[in-house]
């Protein structure tokens, strides 16, 4: 049985500890690899997702769909929202103790 091809998003996490890339794919959540660089770990995913999807053939699973517009966006965050949870976190807890 032959495939027709598919495109997939694949998310390339660097892994601060041991080096090399953690790899998942957003429409396939069961699917996760890692590889030593960006070249080994995407061709791991590569074959991760070519497994899953004969998997899913042979199961009579829907294959994946990719979302028509799927985006990435980077967002800014301001540290003073972190202060201020962190203020609210220690009055909070100061409250806790006085009324003990």
């Amino acid at each position: 049985m032959t495939l027709d091809r598919r495109t997939y998003t694949v998310l390339l996490e660097p892994d601060a500890e041991r080096g090399g890339f953690t790899t998942t794919v957003p429409v396939i959540p069961e699917v996760v690899t890692e590889g030593d660089d960006d070249a080994h770990a995407l061709a791991m995913m590569r074959e991760a997702i070519g497994l899953y999807l004969r998997y899913a053939v042979e199961k009579g699973v829907p294959l994946p769909v990719e979302p028509e517009f799927f985006r990435l966006a980077v967002v800014d965050v301001s540290l003073g929202v972190l202060a201020t949870a962190e203020s609210a976190r220690a009055r909070s807890h100061s409250l806790k103790l006085s009324r003990r």
